[in-house]
């Protein structure tokens, strides 16, 4: 009977961290959606085919993390008032964006999104090893696009 309240226990845990990023993804997506709908400039082709590809991997992403909330036994909400009342993303600006501004207003939130799911791996690796494995595999594409963006304004 305590194996199974000890299983319980982590698989709380373990959703508390990853329902904000699935909330955090989600929300993500559609600031990544923004920039590519309000883009103008002479770098419009290259980075709205960008956002583009940006946003299909965020929603695989958030599809996993929803996935692996299931699995644990936990609903995944990507309801979205949820989403707007969970999600760490910082709202994108209005109107029409400007390529190295869009590029400027992504990088920061890609990058803070890289840092808080980095800062979750320890917590994960001490609850739920599946769930750590997949969140290393999500940062390792959200550093890449980090780095993406970095050199567009370089």
């Amino acid at each position: 009977m305590k194996d199974a309240k000890s299983a319980k226990h982590a698989a709380r845990a373990t959703a508390a961290v990853l329902a904000p990023a699935l909330a955090d993804l989600i929300d993500l997506s559609l600031a990544c959606k923004q920039a590519h709908w309000n883009l103008e400039g002479p770098f419009f082709s290259p980075l709205h085919a960008l956002f583009d590809a940006m946003t299909d991997e965020y929603r695989a992403w958030y599809d996993e993390v929803a996935e692996r909330l299931l699995a644990l036994g936990v609903p995944a909400d990507g309801r979205s008032s949820t989403v707007a009342a969970k999600s760490r993303v910082e709202e994108m600006p209005s109107g029409r964006l400007p390529g190295p501004k869009a590029v400027e207003a992504m990088t920061e939130r890609v990058e803070s999104l890289a840092k808080r799911l980095r800062g979750d791996l320890d917590r994960l690796g001490d609850l739920d090893p599946v769930s750590q494995d997949m969140v290393i595999g999500i940062l390792a594409g959200v550093e890449k696009q980090a780095w993406m963006l970095r050199v567009q304004n370089a």
